[in-house]
């Protein structure tokens, strides 16, 4: 044992006294937070607003159109298409709207906006958004329904969803689960590939430069290997905690230098891989009771998963990681390919994962949460639904069990090919010879 911690603190001070973990670790965050406040300080700052003039000689509007912060109607008198389309030639205005006399908006559904430039997709969506309202009340007038009345048929009865135990199951609180589930997965998800590469590559560069034949005439294998997996992982953790540090800092620093941040990005567009759970931080963002739903997640319980399903999968991929650096030589593509098979179930679990958040009792969430090589990246997501509403406690346990179990066999077999192949050079390896290796006898 006392050969393993001193294999870990000679990795662990190896990696933290070089420059380059600074740069990574500090460094690195901090240019990306830089280049976040630029562009939302150009975006807040830019003032780049739209002005839309408008000539209502039907009085469609009657004179008034309620705009937004960066949308603007201006009404003008006495104007026709060829005045409006030179005051919007000379920049004046952005487009123009002109609605001739004796234009029955009743029965007619369409409006012409002329604009001088291209119009982008969300602010074309923000006008049309605008001008339907708005046009809704009028025919409202129109037919003389009083609009108090208009609303409450419209108005749908409101569902509260409530568990067996009676616990609340609002929108609010669901909302607020996936994205917890959402950001702890993907977490897990960066931490197995980032660590994991990062001790194949020390497995890699030691065998390749000789030195670790040099300790192997001091310790054995298996305690060379585990002392690199425990170091790296060290390193790890205080990267990770010194990168949650930075970013609550700096999310705090940012929101507090610009507090009109969330406004401005609620416009933005949506990115695919997140689009589940970023709909529902928008809509409980707008919601004065996120907090409440953000108060009923167990986050002791929570933290508690993380970091058990956060050492666990880094322990049993990265001996699998070690095993494969100990196979291969010189030839990165041969590191590639013996590759595939370990990030395969990686990526299968993200993939889970993204089902799991929306639907944490599903068939397919609760193989992913029970199966060793998927279950850190998609019980943590079931977890944040909360227990037993969104995973039972038998199915909790049994998961941390078989991941325990999943480690000390994926940990047996790394050591068996990690045994035979860091001492093996100028041989090509191959998952059938590496299987070899495994029962080969001492």
């Amino acid at each position: 044992m006392n050969k393993i911690a001193l294999v870990a603190r000679r990795e662990f001070l190896t990696r933290v006294q070089k420059k380059t973990f600074l740069l990574t670790t500090i460094g690195l965050p901090l240019l990306i937070f830089g280049f976040y406040a630029l562009m939302i300080y150009f975006s807040v700052s830019s003032g780049d607003s739209t002005t839309i003039a408008v000539t209502d000689e039907a009085n469609v509007f009657n004179g008034k159109i309620e705009g937004k912060s960066d949308i603007n109607f201006e009404f003008l008198k006495n104007e026709t298409k060829t005045s409006l389309a030179a005051k919007v030639e000379k920049g004046e205005y952005d487009s123009y709207i002109f609605i001739p006399a004796g234009t029955d908006i009743l029965h007619s559904d369409q409006l012409e906006i002329v604009s001088g430039e291209k119009v982008g997709l969300i602010t074309r969506d923000q006008i049309e958004d605008i001008i339907n309202d708005q046009l809704r009340e009028s025919k409202m007038q129109a037919f003389n329904i009083p609009k108090a009345q208009l609303d409450s048929a419209q108005a749908g009865s409101k569902l509260n969803f409530t568990t067996l135990s009676g616990s609340s199951d609002s929108d609010v609180k669901t909302g607020a689960s996936m994205i917890a589930g959402y950001i702890s997965g993907f977490l897990i998800y960066i931490i197995l590939f980032i660590y994991g590469a990062m001790v194949m590559r020390g497995v890699m560069e030691e065998k390749v430069s000789r030195i670790a034949e040099v300790i192997i005439s001091s310790v054995k294998p298996f305690q060379l290997m585990m002392g690199k997996i425990f170091g790296i992982g060290a390193v790890g953790l205080v990267q990770f905690i010194i990168w949650i540090v930075l970013v609550f800092g700096l999310q705090f620093l940012v929101v507090l230098l610009f507090p009109d941040v969330m406004h401005q990005m609620q416009g933005q567009p949506i990115q695919p891989a997140g689009m589940q759970a970023a709909e529902a931080l928008k809509t409980a963002s707008e919601s004065s009771a996120f907090a409440q739903g953000l108060g009923q997640i167990n986050f002791p319980l929570l933290i508690g998963c993380f970091a058990f399903y956060f050492l666990g999968g880094y322990l049993l991929y990265s001996s699998l990681f070690a095993a494969v650096g100990s196979a291969v030589n010189e030839d990165p593509q041969d590191a590639q390919s013996l590759m595939l098979p370990i990030t395969m179930p990686i990526i299968f679990g993200i993939v889970i994962m993204t089902k799991a958040v929306n639907d944490p009792n599903s068939g397919l969430a609760v193989f992913g949460s029970l199966f060793p090589l998927t279950s850190p990246i998609v019980m943590i997501a079931r977890v944040a639904h909360g227990v037993p509403d969104g995973v039972s406690y038998w199915q909790l346990l049994l998961s941390m069990a078989l991941l325990v179990l999943g480690f000390i066999g994926t940990t047996w077999v790394a050591a068996k090919i990690y045994r035979t192949g860091i001492l093996m050079y100028g041989k090509k390896p191959t998952w059938k010879e590496m299987w070899k290796w495994v029962f080969r006898k001492n």
